[in-house]
């Protein structure tokens, strides 16, 4: 559906402009890259990056693929966004792994993110321009166990971003980058328990490590979403067809917060700005730059409980929490979300019920995912 909007409109959601001084809300370009792209991680309250592999470990984790049971996958998934608004905003996510052997595996993605068609009218007398602002990457890895316990991956990225409207402003031009990600993944043998065996896992992932992004020749440069995730789960293996897992994730955006003071006529505080400093500089100091100090730094971490009962490795049923400080942009949700599996085939589902007085662009969004798996 073809929709009305203004360059304004666009900008505050896509760019996440904060106007509170209450609220400092760590805002990025291409934010589209912290949206869970598969309905499987999305039921888990959008994590995944300790969970077991699957065709969309790409996003959360690419060492697990070394530990998958299957040799390769494609996996394809589908995200509506905004959707009680609009019917053409939408992330499309393909995937694919192949473990070349017991030690190491290679994998690829590309994620492409539409904002929908735009029509834009300067003068009611005026015939509409259409624009189609858009984001995409394209991106792979190389996945490697460093013992029978532990693997460690390398991912390279291509970022392009062209949301601009240069029908509204000349000078713009589309923005793009280059990231790389470092990640690590644990899983132990299956261990006996008293009443059940069970199974660690616990991974690591620092995404999206690269040069800020910049719109204009002369604008302002745009940090792009570097981020770190923590995890760790346990499988309690009931018996040979019944299986529940627990997990548990942390995430951190590593870029600098809203910590410089932004003062109005009567030298008043009225916001924060970031610091503009280099993308590794950035890094180092999102970890003490919050102005209220280490409580802050605390709070913008998100954290991500998550549930699933497997039967017989063919029918799945998730639940999970998400939850995010109220001054950091108050997301909180819960989830829920199914899986089948027939022979070679997966399909999940996933849905999304916020619980913050902040209305989430996913909220009461139905995603769907599937895989081929290659036994």
């Amino acid at each position: 559906m073809r929709k009305k909007l203004t360059a304004i409109f666009v900008f505050l959601i896509f760019f996440g402009i904060n106007l509170s001084q209450e609220r400092r809300v760590i805002t990025t370009a291409v934010p589209f890259l912290m949206i869970s792209a598969d309905a499987r991680a999305s039921g888990l309250g959008e994590q995944g990056v300790a969970t077991t592999p699957d065709a969309f470990s790409q996003h959360w984790n690419p060492s697990k693929y070394v530990f998958s049971e299957n040799l390769s996958a494609v996996g394809v998934s589908y995200t509506p966004y905004l959707s009680k608004l609009v019917s053409d905003v939408f992330l499309a996510n393909l995937n694919y792994y192949n473990v070349i052997d017991q030690r190491s595996s290679w994998s690829a993605s590309f994620k492409y993110f539409s904002l929908g068609d735009i029509d834009i009218i300067q003068n009611p007398q005026d015939v509409p321009i259409l624009e189609n602002p858009n984001e995409f990457t394209l991106d792979a890895s190389y996945s490697l166990k460093l013992s029978e316990y532990f693997a460690m991956a390398v991912t390279g990225r291509f970022l392009m971003s062209d949301v601009k409207l240069q029908s509204v402003d000349s000078n713009s031009d589309s923005a793009s980058s280059f990231a790389v990600d470092i990640s690590g993944f644990f899983q132990s043998d299956e261990k006996a328990y008293d009443k059940f065996n069970g199974i660690w896992r616990a991974g690591f992932n620092i995404s999206n490590i690269g040069p800020r992004m910049k719109y204009e020749e002369l604008g302002k440069n745009n940090f792009i979403p570097t981020n770190l995730k923590i995890g760790g789960a346990f499988d309690f293996i009931l018996d040979s067809s019944n299986k529940v897992s627990v997990n548990l994730e942390l995430n951190k955006l590593l870029v600098p917060s809203p910590s410089e003071p932004i003062y109005n006529s009567n030298n008043q505080i009225i916001g924060y700005r970031q610091a503009d400093v280099n993308f590794l500089s950035g890094i180092f100091k999102s970890f003490g730059d919050a102005p209220d100090g280490f409580s802050e730094e605390l709070k913008e971490f998100t954290v991500a409980l998550g549930a699933e009962y497997l039967y017989n490795d063919s029918f799945a049923v998730r639940m999970g929490y998400f939850n995010e400080n109220e001054i950091k942009g108050a997301r909180k949700y819960l989830t829920f979300g199914t899986g089948f599996k027939i022979n070679e085939i997966n399909l999940d589902l996933s849905y999304l019920l916020s619980t913050s007085s902040v209305i989430s662009p996913l909220e009461n969004t139905l995603r769907f995912s599937f895989t081929y798996n290659f036994l």
